[in-house]
């Protein structure tokens, strides 16, 4: 599979390892594109898995809408839905991270009966995330959430300042180099900022809001966390808290390490995905 083809919207697809192993798919974040997983994937398509990594919705060039409704979670969901039934499989293993890794723990929450596992890497369960940004302090971390929901003016500053802003935050130079390139291609900036921006309610949505359905309870689907103790962007109360929001086998994996895990340290996320998919026998 190269592409995936959902609503009028072309997503690339990087599919690797044999056609008839068991299927794991990959999530990319902000500001990443697929290649974020190429040494991760690597590992895995060596293992005998199968392994599809697509341009999320904003970053493929045939999937740039300009609506900020069309990023809303539900749509980001049903892209990864569309990409589990192209693979033929009735069950995958999924891993996210960043973005990826949000959109990750609501396809958890929403299809688990499509998962065989779960691997988030970085991103906290959103309840904990909530919890840590009102009391853990984890607001201080992610002021510019807010930031780029302003219109405009965030494109204009990452455009001048995003490869100095990836450089601090501990990315390796060859994937800076390559994530600004992608940043820079026409509707792309406007497309991976209108993620932030439909986290907000529209006004119409406030005037005819229901009451308000019961909160999905903990995901159900056997999940693995990891998390770097030096992240800048994501915070240890977060972390640890995920661990109330999985009511199923969980692990946390605490690295010495930044926030971009896949391509810094690809043999522990491929071990961590690894050991779900094909756990090492006890005893």
């Amino acid at each position: 599979m190269e592409q995936l083809r959902r609503d009028g919207l072309v997503f690339d697809v990087t599919d690797t390892g044999p056609s008839d192993g068991e299927v794991v798919v990959l999530l990319h974040g902000w500001p990443q594109d697929r290649s974020a997983w190429h040494a991760v994937a690597d590992r895995l398509a060596t293992a005998e898995l199968r392994v599809l990594a697509p341009d999320q919705r904003g970053y493929s060039p045939g999937a740039r809408p300009r609506a900020v409704a069309a990023y809303r979670m539900s749509q980001l969901v049903a892209d990864v839905l569309a990409l589990v039934d192209a693979s033929g499989a009735d069950r995958v293993h999924l891993v996210g991270h960043d973005w990826g890794g949000a959109v990750a723990w609501a396809f958890a929450e929403r299809h688990p009966e499509r998962l065989t596992g779960l691997t988030v890497v970085s991103t906290p369960h959103h309840r904990a995330m909530a919890s840590a940004l009102r009391h853990g302090g984890q607001a201080r971390k992610s002021w510019y959430m807010l930031a780029f929901q302003l219109p405009l003016l965030p494109e204009a500053v990452l455009r001048r300042r995003l490869p100095d802003v990836l450089r601090r935050s501990g990315l390796p130079a060859e994937h800076v180099t390559r994530y600004v390139a992608r940043f820079r291609e026409p509707g792309a900036a406007r497309g991976g900022l209108a993620w932030y921006r439909a986290l907000r309610p529209r006004p119409s949505a406030l005037a005819r809001r229901r009451p308000s359905r019961p909160a999905p309870g903990p995901i159900q689907v056997p999940t693995t966390y990891l998390w770097g103790r030096r992240d800048p962007a994501l915070g240890r109360a977060a972390a640890e808290r995920t661990a109330l929001w999985v009511g199923a086998d969980y692990r946390f994996v605490e690295l010495e390490a930044g926030h971009w895990l896949p391509e810094t340290h690809p043999d522990d996320v491929a071990a961590a995905v690894l050991d779900r998919v094909r756990p090492t026998p006890q005893g």
